[in-house]
C-alpha cells in the first residue's frame, strides 16, 4: 500500500470513517482537520498487506501543532477510496520517536 492512494482518496473526498475510529478521535480531542492534516503529511510505519477486507497501514503524522497522531487506514483499490479504521495519540512510553514500537510493549 502507497500512502499517495489514501491521500488521493482523501483530496477526492473517497473517505468513510468508522464509528470505532471516530469514538477514538473525540477520546483524544482530534478533529478530522487535524487528522486528515497529519496523514497528508505523514508516513506509513507499519504495513500490514493481509488486512480484510482491504489492506491497511499505520501513519504517523503530526497535527499543525506538531502533536503526534497515528491512523489506521484502509484502501480499498477497486473503488480507489480510503477508510479510516482508528485513530489515536501514541503514548511516549509504547513507542521510540513515535515511529517504532518499544520491545518491552
Amino acid at each position: 500500500m502507497k500512502i499517495a492512494e489514501v491521500i488521493e482518496a482523501i483530496n477526492a473526498n473517497r473517505i468513510r470513517v468508522t464509528d470505532h475510529a471516530d469514538e477514538e478521535a473525540n477520546a483524544d480531542r482530534l478533529t478530522l482537520d487535524e487528522i486528515i492534516f497529519s496523514t497528508v503529511h505523514g508516513e506509513i510505519i507499519e504495513d500490514y498487506p493481509h488486512d480484510k477486507p482491504y489492506a491497511s497501514c499505520l501513519i504517523y503524522g503530526q497535527t499543525e501543532k506538531q502533536e503526534p497522531v497515528h491512523s489506521v487506514w484502509a484502501y480499498n483499490e477497486k473503488s480507489k477510496s480510503t477508510v479510516l479504521i482508528t485513530v489515536y495519540r501514541p503514548e511516549p512510553k509504547r513507542w521510540v520517536n513515535w515511529k517504532q514500537r518499544r520491545k518491552n510493549q
